[in-house]
């Protein structure tokens, strides 16, 4: 069966691997197709298909726009997107300088409390792309704040955390749109996470086409109830492992959860923009 991984992250946003290193790492692996879905960015998709290119892997221009609902954060994915349309790169720049005005305050928050990191240096570890909070997680690891990554999140970085900031409010219904408009197929990433079935019923009805039943290594349960909503709701079964250059085994986490290729047919059928 050829394998493919629909949600992978590179330097472009808080990945580890530039877009080249993914595609190399996939087709090690065995992988005949991969997403790259950076966080409110396409700077990452030309170079990877590129590298698609030379290496036999098929590369879907993709992304990944956050978003919240109430008081939890909906991530939607974005398969098959013209990224080179002007609307798209206007959007997204809107998006990525409210990250930096994010990750601005921040890091005034973390000044505030003592803790003295450097906006320059969450910007060298961002690679002057699209900024988030593992950036500002590993300034405050590098200075000795925190043990790790997870330890930083939970006592500054997470909801209810003295140095958390709220991003500028875009909803799920506007980042379906956004996809849409580029002639892309929009996916709810991982929702198991969200615990909101209402939400999907909603986002179908303004052009949702896909969902990601295959994730990390939820419950079986989960998986089983999001494959049924998917079949319910006529939406394409998407799976992937968020890898972000790193995993627990100390791998890069590229290929831990897979679709088959198929899937990435269905995406390109449904979508409007077409390589």
């Amino acid at each position: 069966m050829s394998k493919a991984d629909l949600h992978i992250h590179t330097v472009a946003s808080d990945g580890l691997l530039s877009p080249t290193q993914v595609v190399e790492e996939a087709k090690r692996l065995g992988l005949s197709a991969i997403a790259i879905t950076d966080h409110d960015t396409v700077s990452g998709i030309d170079e990877a298909i590129t590298a698609g290119k030379r290496l036999g892997v098929r590369v879907v221009p993709a992304v990944e726009i956050n978003t919240d609902y109430g008081t939890h954060e909906v991530h939607i994915l974005g398969y098959f997107i013209d990224w080179h349309s002007e609307k798209l790169a206007g959007q997204l720049q809107q998006l990525r300088k409210a990250r930096l005005d994010r990750g601005r305050k921040m890091v005034e928050k973390l000044q505030a409390l003592g803790i003295q990191v450097k906006l320059e240096r969450v910007l060298e570890i961002a690679s002057h792309g699209s900024i988030g909070r593992p950036h500002l997680a590993q300034a405050v690891c590098e200075i000795g704040a925190a043990e790790n990554m997870s330890d930083a999140f939970n006592k500054f970085l997470v909801r209810g955390a003295p140095a958390y900031v709220e991003r500028t409010k875009l909803t799920p219904f506007d980042a379906v749109t956004i996809i849409a408009d580029a002639g892309g197929v929009a996916g709810l990433a991982h929702p198991g996470q969200v615990g909101h079935d209402d939400l999907i019923i909603n986002l179908v009805k303004v052009g949702l086409g896909a969902i990601e039943v295959y994730y990390g290594d939820q419950d079986p349960a989960i998986t089983k109830h999001y494959r049924n909503t998917a079949r319910k709701f006529g939406l394409i079964a998407t799976g992937g492992s968020d890898a972000h250059g790193r995993s627990p085994d100390g791998g890069s986490g590229i290929g831990n959860v897979t679709v088959n290729e198929s899937v990435v047919d269905e995406l390109q059928a449904a979508s409007r923009f077409h390589l």
